[in-house]
């Protein structure tokens, strides 16, 4: 039996990489894992309920985890370009390949900012084709 391999493009098999975070059996211990598992969930589609759980309440403003489950994009792979994680505080420069509706690739570059509170990492916001400074 062959595994199917994690969106996020860990080289991982998908049960052994971004599923527990999904399934919440783990928590993200980095801001690399968080980066990672938010990417396979709207890859995936249908895990709103894990990005909302995972977004910072001050900045989920008009968001819905039914409205995040909803597969937008044809997700085709993520880049970890930067990592950093200092005490409660981390950013994570990335690239997002996709195909998108009139089957052209395209890429989505960010800087994603997260904090940690009550040991748990979440998602503040972001920078669209950003470095971290």
């Amino acid at each position: 039996m062959r595994l199917s391999p994690c969106p996020c493009t860990s080289g991982k098999a998908y049960k052994a990489c971004c599923e527990p975070y999904l399934n919440r059996s783990i928590t993200a211990k980095t801001v690399k894992q968080l980066m990672r598992s938010r990417y396979s969930a709207f890859a995936k589609g249908g895990y709103g309920d894990y990005l909302f759980e995972t977004w910072h309440p001050d900045y989920s403003t008009g968001l819905a985890a039914t409205s995040l489950s909803v597969k937008i994009r044809n997700w085709q792979g993520l880049t970890i370009l930067d990592c950093r994680q200092q005490g409660d505080e981390g950013v994570v420069q990335f690239e997002a390949r996709f195909i998108d509706d009139e089957g052209k690739p395209g890429l989505h570059r960010e800087v994603s900012r997260f904090v940690r509170v009550k040991g748990k990492w979440l998602y503040l916001n972001a920078k669209q084709d950003a470095e971290i400074a």
